[in-house]
């Protein structure tokens, strides 16, 4: 298979750890017999000091002309001005909303041999793998009016919070075919008992929910689910959230594997096909590690590219239905992990760390083996 990849590293550390997986996806050309092509491009505060836009339109025809995004990290103290009219966030905001991406993956997975750089107590951790689903380009974040003002009555704002039932029933869709495929099990979150949008989006997870009888459909407010996620973590399975909710959830659900550079993301408009074919045409995926662009550790080969790394299975998963391929670089990191290799902010502090580019080519050596 042919696959063309727009990389965009963006700022910080995100070239670093992109370069890593872009390395480790050549092992798994060269072992499975596919051709990666990859297109880079700038985004973020880089693209700003370079063109003034956060998402130049050259780079987004790049996007527009590849079949994936790997995505690194933007922002830094450069770019932290807040009346700055372009911010670095502008720019993943924009492929986001330009690509329809209206699907946020996360998956949150305790590594066993990491299950003591967790803060959480370990007892609870047995067992943990679940992944959130986010809608990400309806709710607080997008709905109009959004705005601020000032009257004799001093300062205002709003922000609204919309829905269609077709915007909750394409994520909620989502939510179920991943559970189907998984331990089906659905936890679908709301705040129903005072909120219009949530009564709504209860309304059509249960819909829809009639479409899939072998799985099980679960209401939860989502104040309760913050607790639950920290205090039994292993009842989860698949959980669908609109966009707030689903933002500062997995924001919290990263805490519990210890790193936020274990953390992949996908952000999707579809499925894959069940026969693994990837369609061509039709606007591409986003896939990116949860951290940020570290600017102080950027250039020193210290972060943790495995979110990245683990980031491009899901590419190859998601966008182009390689499972096979997929599963080969998810071992890979577990071995090094079963065989006490380590980054910094994974590290004992007792040990010494691997570097950035160590870890990429031992992941990428097992996987070419």
């Amino acid at each position: 298979m042919d696959l063309r990849i727009a990389v965009l590293g963006g700022d910080g550390i995100g070239p670093e750890v992109t370069a890593e997986a872009v390395k480790v996806l050549d092992a798994i050309g060269r072992r499975y017999g596919h051709e990666f092509t990859y297109i880079t491009g700038p985004v973020g505060g880089t693209a700003i000091d370079m063109t003034g836009s956060a998402l130049p339109a050259d780079t987004m025809n790049i996007v527009l002309g590849s079949d994936a995004v790997l995505f690194g990290a933007v922002g830094g103290p450069k770019w932290d001005d807040p009346v700055a009219k372009v911010r670095p966030e502008d720019g993943i905001l924009a492929l986001r909303k330009g690509l329809g991406l209206y699907a946020n993956l996360r998956p949150c997975k305790v590594y066993e041999q990491l299950i003591d750089t967790s803060p959480i107590r370990p007892e609870r951790l047995v067992d943990v793998d679940f992944i959130i689903v986010r809608e990400l380009t309806g709710g607080l974040y997008f709905g109009k009016p959004k705005r601020r003002w000032e009257n004799s009555r001093g300062r205002r704002a709003v922000d609204t919070l919309a829905y269609s039932e077709k915007e909750i029933e394409r994520v909620v869709r989502i939510g179920f075919e991943l559970a189907r495929d998984r331990r089906k099990r659905l936890h679908s979150l709301d705040k129903m008992n005072v909120m219009e949008s949530s009564r709504l989006w209860r309304e059509v997870a249960t819909e829809v929910g009639i479409e899939y009888p072998d799985v099980e459909l679960i209401h939860m407010l989502a104040d309760n689910a913050a607790m639950q996620i920290i205090t039994q973590p292993s009842i989860f399975d698949v959980i669908v959230a609109e966009n707030m909710f689903g933002d500062i959830l997995s924001d919290e659900a990263a805490v519990i594997g210890g790193s936020l550079g274990m953390l992949p993301s996908a952000s999707i408009s579809s499925l894959p096909p069940k026969n693994g074919r990837r369609r061509r045409g039709g606007k591409p995926a986003l896939y990116e590690p949860i951290h940020g662009s570290a600017p102080d550790i950027a250039g020193k080969s210290l972060a943790n590219p495995m979110a990245s790394i683990l980031s491009s299975a899901m590419l190859l998963r998601f966008s182009a239905g390689l499972n096979t391929e997929a599963d080969a670089i998810e071992k890979a990191v577990d071995s090094v992990l079963s065989e006490g290799y380590r980054t910094l902010d994974i590290s004992s502090g007792t040990d010494r760390p691997l570097t950035t580019t160590q870890v990429g080519d031992m992941i990428a050596g097992l996987v070419s083996s």
